[in-house]
C-alpha cells in the first residue's frame, strides 16, 4: 500500500470576533498528532488571544514552548467543533482531538478525511 499525506480543507473562525471573516485552510490531517496547530500568520489573521504556553515535543524529539491560543471554531462538511490551537509550524495541522470532537475519520487508502460513516448526519461521541 502506498502511504501519503492526508489533507483537509477546514474553515477556522474566531468565535469571539463574529464580524471577522473565517479562514479556509488546507490542513494536514494527522491522527498521530493531538492538537490543532496553526502558523503565526493565521493566529494574527483570526486575532486569536494567547491563553497560555505549552511545552511540546516535536517529531525530532526536541522540546519547545509555544503559544496556546483560542478559542477556535472549526468547520468541516456538516461538522462544527471548538478547540484551542498551538501556534507553530508553517502549515495548519488537524490532530486527533479536533477530529474526534467533530467525529471525523481518515480513510488511508483514498487519503481523505470524511465524516464518520456510522453517524453521517450528526457527530456522535461517547460520554460515559
Amino acid at each position: 500500500m502506498i502511504m501519503g499525506l492526508t489533507n483537509a480543507k477546514i474553515e477556522l473562525k474566531n468565535p469571539r470576533e463574529p464580524d471577522l471573516e473565517a479562514v479556509i485552510v488546507d490542513a494536514l490531517a494527522d491522527t498521530g498528532a493531538v492538537h490543532l496547530c496553526i502558523p503565526e500568520h493565521i493566529r494574527i489573521q483570526l486575532k486569536l488571544d494567547e491563553i497560555d504556553k505549552k511545552q511540546v515535543t516535536l517529531a525530532d524529539g526536541s522540546r519547545k514552548r509555544v503559544p496556546y491560543v483560542g478559542p477556535v471554531e472549526l468547520r468541516y462538511a456538516n461538522r462544527t467543533g471548538f478547540a484551542g490551537a498551538l501556534v507553530l509550524g508553517d502549515q495548519p495541522l488537524l490532530g486527533a482531538i479536533p477530529m474526534e470532537d467533530m467525529d471525523l475519520v481518515v480513510i488511508p487508502g483514498s487519503r481523505q478525511v470524511v465524516v464518520n460513516p456510522g453517524s453521517p448526519d450528526i457527530a456522535s461521541s461517547i460520554a460515559k
